[in-house]
């Protein structure tokens, strides 16, 4: 043990006094090189089941898959040389084309998230030398997915024109972060209302996270009362409606025990908690002939698992990649779009920031932090960078809080996260096939995590408390982030606005007696002057 600790002080000094240790001011952080790889490591753990859910949560809209890619019905005429063409509705009736379309798309966005979260925490350590990581982000993706694009494409914007408003999105971003505007707006938007969507985004994931698409199915559709509780044992496959046996889904108690592992993993504080019930439901879910499966006997299921069975394989993204399309891009959807991820990206973004700055201890007493500058546009260029891979917007991870609890304060905990990442790149066949009541719990458990900061609202004021509990409530009920938003900003308006104008009639009345004031005291020096006028020259006759 004394040899080993020997070695690493060695080790330590040696990188602390070489060029790279300089410039990453390990010493001048106080700070050494083994600690900032575990650091790394901490903040990979966390933050790992990013390259899953967002795969699963983006493959829900269906990415660049269509009609086109469905199976041809097979013809009842005996004498037709061809199957039928095949519906819209086939992108919902589990059409085996169009499920073989799906997978690809999941294999190329597992890629794609992992290929951005090496990309941009690599950026942010060596450009910034923060010990901050990014990846896709949550809520900006079930944005995406959901209200965006659809599920499978039922939406008003198609995946091409909805990664174009994300890479305007990202372009303005970076417009802003070079300008130093960027830290100004966000100080622009009320604090209720910013601390309101963080919470209701997190009241949206875990509300994905319950239903059967991209989560346990604990939830789903009721014609009476809108949801209701399914967790069933049969399912429409297009609706989700129960057909049958509520709470009698295996792969929900699945999900379930993964949950509960997971919470209690966060409430010891153990490192890669989130992970923890993602790995043990996944493990479970991929023993095959148990009613729990990830791989039923079936075209797709043995397709999956053919891939599943090569475990390494550097898989080349095919289908989103370079898929940005400006056709159809001047509708009102697609610019609100634009507006909404801007705004939540700035939000997110610098609010996480900020916080793990003063966390770190590198935060400037200002508002700002060491390495602010640089660090928003290496934030903003990710994202630029994560649509043109077929991604949604690139944002710093919260997570990043774990490495700061090991002690990184560097950018070489960046780096280290960048280089697990890189790992994971070549474990595509693994991180394809973790199934959505794997997933389902962590989405829950991030939007439990979310919801820290409304107790930070001033729920006694009822100007900041209205706004503020619209702004969340109506994110997962209208299931769209932008309605919140729109909602919470136009009742902060509206409430204070009476105050504004009796501002403005305040300011007019005192402006008008100031004036008056003035007037009588000039024409009081006029008559004054003019006395002694008279008097003078009087004065002067005599």
């Amino acid at each position: 043990m004394r040899s080993w600790r020997r070695a690493e002080a060695a080790l330590n000094r040696a990188f602390a006094d070489s060029a790279a240790g300089r410039y990453f001011k390990v010493d001048a952080r106080d700070s050494t090189f083994t600690r900032e790889l575990r650091a790394g490591l901490a903040t990979f753990l966390t933050m790992v089941y990013i390259v899953s859910v967002n795969a699963a949560i983006l493959t829900d809209s269906g990415g660049p898959c269509t009609v086109r890619d469905c199976t041809p019905l097979a013809s009842t005429n005996s004498s037709a040389s061809a199957g039928l063409a095949p519906g819209p509705g086939c992108k919902f009736d589990g059409n085996p084309g169009y499920q073989r379309c799906l997978a690809r798309t999941k294999n190329d966005l597992v890629v794609a998230t992992a290929a951005a979260a090496v990309v941009g925490s690599f950026a942010m350590g060596a450009v910034a030398n923060l010990p901050l990581a990014l990846a896709p982000g949550m809520g900006a993706n079930a944005y995406f997915a959901y209200n965006l694009v659809g599920f499978h494409g039922s939406g008003r914007v198609p995946y091409e024109t909805a990664l174009a408003a994300v890479f305007l999105e990202g372009c303005i971003f970076l417009a802003l972060s070079l300008l130093g505007l960027r830290s100004r707006m966000a100080r622009l938007i009320p604090r209720s209302i910013r601390l309101a969507s963080a919470a209701g985004i997190g009241l949206f994931l875990a509300f994905t996270g319950l239903q059967n698409q991209v989560g346990v199915g604990l939830v789903g559709p009721s014609p009476s009362t809108l949801v209701t509780l399914t967790a069933c044992s049969r399912t429409d496959p297009a609706t989700g409606e129960c057909l049958g046996g509520i709470l009698h889904s295996p792969t929900f108690w699945l999900g379930a025990a993964g949950f509960l592992l997971s919470a209690m993993c966060l409430a010891r504080d153990v490192k890669g908690g989130t992970i923890c019930g993602i790995v043990f439901v996944t493990l479970v879910s991929w023993i095959r002939g148990t009613a729990v499966t990830a791989f039923p006997d079936t075209e797709q299921g043995n397709s999956n698992f053919e891939y599943f069975k090569k475990i390494v394989d550097f898989h080349i993204i095919e289908t989103t990649a370079g898929r940005i399309s400006f056709a159809g891009f001047f509708q009102k959807d697609v610019w609100l779009a634009v507006a909404t991820l801007l705004y939540v990206d700035i939000l997110d973004t610098t609010g996480s920031m900020c916080s793990m700055a003063e966390y770190g201890g590198f935060a400037d007493g200002e508002g700002g932090f060491e390495g602010e500058y640089r660090a928003f546009a290496v934030d903003a260029g990710a994202t630029i960078m994560g649509a043109a891979l077929g991604t949604t917007t690139v944002t710093t991870y919260i997570e990043s809080t774990a490495g700061l609890r090991e002690g990184g304060r560097t950018g070489v905990t960046a780096i280290a996260v960048a280089a697990l990442f890189a790992g994971a790149l070549f474990f595509a066949p693994l991180l394809t096939n973790v199934p959505p009541w794997a997933v389902g719990p962590s989405l829950v458990l991030v939007g439990a995590m979310m919801m820290r900061v409304a107790r930070e609202v001033d729920w006694a004021e009822a100007k900041e408390a209205m706004p503020a509990f619209l702004t969340m409530i109506l994110m997962p009920l209208t299931y769209s982030i932008a309605y919140g938003i729109i909602a919470g900003v136009g009742t902060h308006i509206a409430l204070h606005l009476f105050d504004g104008v009796a501002a403005v009639y305040a300011w007019a009345q005192t402006y008008r007696k100031n004036t008056i004031t003035e007037e009588a005291a000039d024409h009081g020096d006029q008559i004054t002057a003019t006395k002694q006028n008279i008097a003078e020259t009087a004065t002067s006759s005599v």
